[in-house]
């Protein structure tokens, strides 16, 4: 007989994407959908969730199809996600109440400021390891039960679930059998305590948000159901959940704890296994999940960079450059050398450590000389300062990862360009590791899934199944990474409100 096939669905911001793998991690098809934003107010975004729904089902049969594979090789299924999506739906119709709101959206930012000037942040980071931010699901909930008609009432009658996309994507493949997220997921609502492993009766009655919506909590490889046999020509098993950069952190094989991993897409996220150990922050930054296996727990440490990849589309918008990102790198490495020019890219604020919504993008350093090529590289110098940033946070919450040798392993789309992958490790001066397989999100979903059908002996097998990396070393040049670092870190002072 072949060898079974695992089927990811990895349901991001901007498209909706299916890849066949093989229990080796080779991708054998992919199909993808785009999806539409919605933005209804300055600072509002907004995704149909049965669009979602619809493309999801659709790019799952494109691959199957792709492939010329029978279903019935399809062990299981697995599902990553962006995380703090927030979704409220009426359970007997199956209709959302509302548009999703998507995590970039930051209409409850006068809700977490009031629960801030009430004191609550420090309880809520004990609690969930998070900051209180519109960024989380928790008071998009909260705001969909107030602003929607007859919402909270329904609510009370047992009429609604919440859920974030994953959840609402498996209730829907499940024909309505299964309400279920994973912990990784969980753990981005501000409602879920990371210590206990379970929902908040406290942060629920903070954030008035009803236990009674939200889905159950089981492990990133576990049985979610099967998907009802007319969608993909049989009942597949749902067998593997986590949201989308702690499956990315699961297919670059960051299993064990100092192993980090950050995918450059629009943003960056950063996350460093802590392993069992839950590492507090004191640099403002996230203690979340990584995952949670046989019932055991795994954690990380997160960062955010809000201006990734975003930074280079504005450098190609703005400036007039032709020919895409490739462009872009190109004019950025011919600039002169030391030119001096720092970008903060604080578009629409800074991420972590600094978490600044009010600051704004500047440039600093402009000289006579200066053209588009500094400037270009002053975007891409952003990412890897950034980058700094995080690991410097890092290296003083966890101290002990940053003992022996440290590597950063790097995925998304800024990865493919192997200069900007020297210019990160230029300016961190840590080794780079990028992987030569793109798509280590879906890749991570798949080995979850994999691991709760059974395919892999143990985590580490699954694992196993990462790429293969190509190494950057830092070039040894550390006055002039602490002079680059040093300017970042003024022009950072310069834009900050906070």
């Amino acid at each position: 007989m072949a060898d079974p096939l695992i089927l990811a669905l990895d349901q991001g911001t901007t498209s909706t994407r299916a890849i066949l793998f093989t229990p080796d991690g080779r991708a054998l098809a992919e199909a993808g959908r785009p999806l539409k934003q919605h933005y209804p107010r300055d600072g509002w975004v907004e995704h149909d969730a049965e669009e979602i729904f619809q493309a999801s089902v659709a790019v799952l049969r494109e691959a199957v199809e792709q492939a010329g594979a029978d279903p019935a090789a399809i062990a299981a299924i697995g599902i990553t996600n962006q995380r703090e999506t927030a979704v409220i739906w009426d359970r007997r119709t199956g209709k959302p109440i509302h548009n999703a709101i998507v995590w970039q959206d930051r209409r409850t930012e006068p809700a977490c400021l009031r629960l801030r000037d009430r004191g609550c942040e420090p309880k809520v980071a004990e609690l969930t390891g998070l900051l209180l931010d519109p960024y989380f699901s928790g008071t998009k909930f909260a705001w969909l039960l107030d602003h929607v008609s007859g919402a909270r009432e329904a609510a009370g009658r047992g009429e609604l679930l919440a859920g974030t996309i994953d959840s609402w994507v498996i209730w829907r493949l499940t024909g309505g059998r299964v309400h279920a997220t994973d912990a990784t997921n969980a753990s981005r609502t501000l409602l879920f305590d990371i210590g206990r492993g379970a929902w908040s009766p406290e942060l629920s009655e903070l954030l008035d948000v009803p236990l009674s919506l939200l889905p159950e909590v089981r492990d990133c490889a576990g049985d979610y159901g099967e998907t009802e046999p007319a969608l993909l020509g049989r009942a597949i098993p749902i067998r593997g959940v986590a949201g989308d950069q702690q499956s990315a952190l699961m297919g670059q094989g960051c299993i064990r704890p100092g192993e980090m991993k950050a995918t450059y897409g629009t943003g960056c996220f950063m996350l460093i296994n802590t392993g069992e150990t839950r590492a507090p922050s004191r640099s403002r930054l996230l203690t979340t999940v990584a995952a949670r296996l046989d019932g055991r727990t795994t954690y990380a440490l997160e960062g955010a960079i809000f201006i990734a990849g975003a930074a280079i589309q504005w450098i190609e918008e703005g400036l007039g450059v032709e020919g895409g990102p490739q462009a872009v790198e190109a004019l950025a490495a011919s600039a002169r050398p030391d030119h001096g020019v720092t970008l903060v890219p604080a578009f629409t604020g800074l991420g972590a450590p600094w978490w600044d919504a009010n600051a704004r993008g500047a440039l600093f350093g402009l000289t006579r000389d200066a053209g588009r090529a500094e400037i270009a590289q002053a975007a891409f110098d952003a990412c890897a300062l950034q980058t700094r940033d995080l690991v410097e946070a890092m290296r003083a919450d966890a101290p002990d990862a940053f003992a022996g040798p440290v590597e950063l392993r790097i995925d998304g789309g800024m990865s493919k360009s192997a200069w900007f992958s020297q210019r990160l490790a230029d300016l961190t001066g840590i080794q780079v590791c990028r992987a030569t397989y793109r798509e280590t999100t879906a890749l991570g979903a798949a080995l979850f899934a994999g691991l709760g059908a059974g395919l892999y002996r143990d985590v580490a097998e699954a694992a196993g199944s990462r790429p293969p990396t190509e190494g950057y070393r830092p070039t040894p040049h550390g006055a002039v990474r602490e002079s680059a670092y040093a300017r970042w870190l003024d022009a950072v002072a310069r834009v900050r409100t906070a």
